[in-house]
């Protein structure tokens, strides 16, 4: 047999090999995620495993879990296997290492801007014409205005508002006690809490209850744009709080289900240009400085503030505010 023959044979058994590693390695993922990131993870999701398909010649799915962030967490926690989790919230991811070790204590440096691929922040969705003038966190607190917002002990996306409301408070009246009432009275105007925030939406948009619907910006505008503008209307408030979206592999599952190299290039995906792009087109803020250019019409300004800054970092935060017994706990009370 001539080496022509030879070096044929053995290329054929090299792709056959390859062939057959590829059959056998894993091609499902399952992605935890938070409430409203339904739509959206199945544009990622549609895109990705073209990009992998082209790629790698791979045909994979990524199934879709979606509930609030922090009973999602607690589902893994209990023992749902999720291979990655993209959540809304630092805690929610952090406590798998705290109470679990399913990842890194380092897990936030191992992708760029704290392993948040895109971020947003708590905006109010009111009904045209805006009937109750709101414009502002104090015009939450009026008599006889009804603000819809899911319940924060289940839901990233409600904490994230408790805490926007509450650093509103503090600057604007200088001490915790008025903070505390304020709190209070915010509570005091929600008729109904949710346990997430896509329930939330569901009581303000197809039940019709309250005068406005407190959510994350991308959210907002996502729900404008589909109900119809001629019957919704965002406002962007001049203060709101930033919000992470923390993704993370997690790694004890992943590892056992073999996942790991598919599941890190699933979270990476969010960071290249394509995946930015959607990001940016369903109203989520990025920090690809390309992306964000051509997007920015979409996003008014605003000035956030951060969970270093106004709460001394999340671990101050969860220990001032989140734990059982805290503040939240005390000023929610047994609602």
């Amino acid at each position: 047999m001539n080496r022509f023959a030879l070096a044929f044979i053995a290329g054929l058994g090299a792709l056959t090999a390859v062939s057959a590693a590829r059959a056998q390695s894993p091609t499902t993922l399952l992605n935890v995620s938070y409430d409203i990131s339904r739509e959206l993870y199945v544009e990622i999701n549609a895109a990705f495993t073209k990009q992998w398909k082209a790629k790698t010649g791979q045909d994979v799915t990524i199934n879709q879990s979606h509930n609030g962030s922090s009973r999602q967490a607690r589902s893994i926690l209990e023992g749902l296997e999720a291979d990655v989790v993209t959540f809304n919230q630092v805690t929610d991811v952090q406590v798998l290492y705290d109470k679990g070790k399913l990842i890194p204590a380092d897990w936030a440096k191992r992708l760029p801007n704290n392993s948040s691929p895109y971020y947003s922040l708590p905006a109010f969705l009111v009904r045209a014409g805006n009937p109750k003038a709101i414009k502002d966190w104090d015009d939450l607190v009026k008599p006889g205005v009804q603000v819809i917002f899911p319940n924060p002990k289940t839901s990233g996306n409600a904490r994230y508002t408790y805490l926007a409301a509450y650093a509103y408070a503090k600057h604007k009246y200088g001490n915790e006690a008025e903070a505390d009432a304020f709190i209070k009275k915010l509570f005091g105007n929600v008729p109904v809490f949710d346990t997430g925030g896509r329930a939330a939406t569901t009581t303000f948009v197809e039940r019709q209850t309250g005068d406005v619907l407190i959510t994350f910006e991308a959210e907002t505008s996502a729900i404008r744009d589909i109900a119809g503008k001629d019957k919704y209307e965002v406002v962007v408030p001049p203060t709101s709080l930033l919000a992470e979206f923390p993704v993370s592999v997690v790694d004890k599952y992943a590892d056992k289900h073999g996942t790991r190299p598919l599941a890190t290039a699933y979270l990476e995906y969010l960071y290249s240009p394509e995946g930015q792009t959607i990001l940016a087109k369903a109203y989520n803020r990025v920090n690809d400085k390309a992306v964000a250019a051509e997007f920015k019409d979409k996003f008014p300004e605003v000035k956030l503030y951060r969970v270093e800054d106004e709460f001394g970092g999340w671990d101050k935060l969860t220990a001032d505010h989140l734990v059982s017994g805290a503040k939240l706990d005390q000023l929610f009370g047994g609602r």
